[in-house]
C-alpha cells in the first residue's frame, strides 16, 4: 500500500525536473535570441518579408555600419536555404559590408505550400533576382551592390550579374558551379579513380546518371563523397552548430515546425530540368565587374577544377582566385574565420582599386 505513493511522489519528481529543464531552455533561448537581435551603434538588423514576383520572400539585412558598401548572400540548393544558421558566419563579414541574407521562392521562411505547383524557371528566377535586387538598392539608398553566391547561388549570382552589371560592383563564387551536366560528368570521373577496383564503390558508380539527376544518382554521389572523405561537412563545423540553430534570432517555434513540414519536390524537379541546365556559364565568360573566386581543393560536388578552368577563361576588370586547403563544399561553416578573411580581403582590395 505504501508503494504506490511512493511511486507518484517520484513521478511527481520527474515531472518537476522535467518541467524547469523546459523552462530553463526557453529561458536560455530567449536570452541569447535577444542578444543575437540586438542592433548595432551605427548599423542596421532588420528582417522582413518582401513583395517579390508575385510572392513574399524573407530577408535579413545586418550590418554594423550602415555606410558600408551592401553584400547580397545566395544561398545553394537550389531550395537549400541556410537561415536556419547563416547568420553564424555571414555576420562576421559584417564590419565591412551591410550582409543580406535572403531565402530564396519558396524554401527556407520564403516556403508557401500554394508554390508547389509552380513550374520553376530561368525566367521565374532571374526575375525574382533583379527585383531582390532592386528592392534592396532603394530600400539602402545604393547605386550597386555585391554579389556572394555559394554552389547553385554562384551559378545563380553570376547569371544575375552578367545579365545585370550595372546593378552590381562585383561577383564572389564560392564552390563555384560552372555547368551542372559537366560537374556530374567530372564527378563520376573522379570517383571511377577512387574505387580503384573496389567493386562496392564502382556499384554505385554505376548508379550515377549525370545525363538524368535522381535521387539514386544524388544519393549515390553523397555516399561515394562520404566514404572518400569529400563530403560537406567532413571537416565539420569551426562554430557551434547546436547553439547556433537554439539561438537564431530569425526563428520562432512556429518557424522551426513550417521548416519540418516543407515539400521540396518541385525543387528535384528544377534540379533535373532543362531549365536548370540553362544556368550553365559555359561560353559565358565576359563579365563587366570585377570576379572573384573562393573554393576548396577537395571540393567535388562543385568540381574545384572546372572552377579553376573556367576562371582561366573570364574576362572581367579584375579577377582573383582564392584555394582554401583541405576544404570541401562545406568550407562557409568548416572554415568560417578563413573565409571570413578572405572576405575582408576582397573588401580591402575593392576599396582600393
Amino acid at each position: 500500500m505504501k508503494k504506490k505513493p511512493k511511486l507518484l511522489k517520484i513521478l511527481k519528481g520527474l515531472a518537476l525536473v522535467i518541467l524547469i529543464l523546459i523552462v530553463g531552455f526557453f529561458v536560455v533561448r530567449a536570452i541569447g535570441k535577444a542578444i543575437y537581435n540586438q542592433t548595432p551603434e551605427g548599423g542596421i538588423n532588420e528582417s522582413m518579408y518582401v513583395d517579390i514576383n508575385g510572392t513574399k520572400q524573407w530577408i535579413n539585412i545586418y550590418g554594423e555600419d550602415v555606410n558600408n558598401p551592401v553584400l547580397l548572400y545566395l544561398h545553394g540548393g537550389p531550395g537549400s536555404a541556410t537561415s536556419d544558421i547563416d547568420y553564424a558566419f555571414t555576420r562576421k563579414w559584417a564590419d565591412v559590408y551591410t550582409v543580406v541574407t535572403w531565402d530564396q521562392r519558396n524554401c527556407g521562411k520564403s516556403y508557401d505550400a500554394e508554390q508547389n505547383n509552380i513550374v520553376l524557371t530561368r525566367e521565374l528566377f532571374m526575375t525574382d533576382g533583379k527585383e531582390v535586387t532592386e528592392f534592396i538598392l532603394n530600400y539602402l539608398s545604393k547605386d550597386k551592390i555585391t554579389i556572394l553566391g555559394h554552389s547553385w547561388g554562384s551559378i545563380y549570382g553570376a547569371n544575375l550579374v552578367l545579365e545585370y552589371p550595372e546593378y552590381y560592383e562585383c561577383f564572389i563564387g564560392t564552390g563555384q558551379l560552372v555547368d551542372y551536366l559537366e560537374n556530374e560528368e567530372a564527378f563520376k570521373q573522379e570517383a571511377t579513380l577512387w574505387a580503384d577496383g573496389d567493386e562496392e564503390t564502382l556499384k554505385l558508380v554505376n548508379q550515377l546518371t549525370p545525363n538524368n539527376v535522381t535521387m539514386e544518382h544524388i544519393n549515390a554521389r553523397n555516399t561515394i563523397m562520404q566514404k572518400y572523405g569529400y563530403d560537406m561537412m567532413v571537416n565539420g563545423s569551426d562554430y557551434n552548430l547546436v547553439a547556433t540553430i537554439i539561438f537564431n534570432p530569425n526563428y520562432s517555434i512556429v518557424d522551426w515546425i513550417n521548416y519540418f513540414k516543407r515539400d521540396m519536390s518541385v525543387y528535384l524537379d528544377f534540379f533535373a530540368s532543362e531549365e536548370f541546365a540553362s544556368f550553365s556559364l559555359i561560353g559565358k565568360s565576359d563579365y563587366q565587374v570585377p570576379y572573384y573566386n573562393i573554393n576548396g581543393d577537395m571540393d567535388y560536388q562543385t568540381n574545384y577544377k572546372l572552377a579553376q578552368e573556367y576562371f582561366e577563361e573570364v574576362n572581367a576588370p579584375y579577377k582573383q582566385m582564392f584555394i582554401m586547403e583541405n576544404m570541401t563544399h562545406g568550407l562557409l561553416e568548416s572554415d568560417s574565420d578563413g573565409f571570413s578573411e578572405i572576405v575582408h580581403q576582397i573588401a580591402k582590395t575593392e576599396r582600393e582599386r
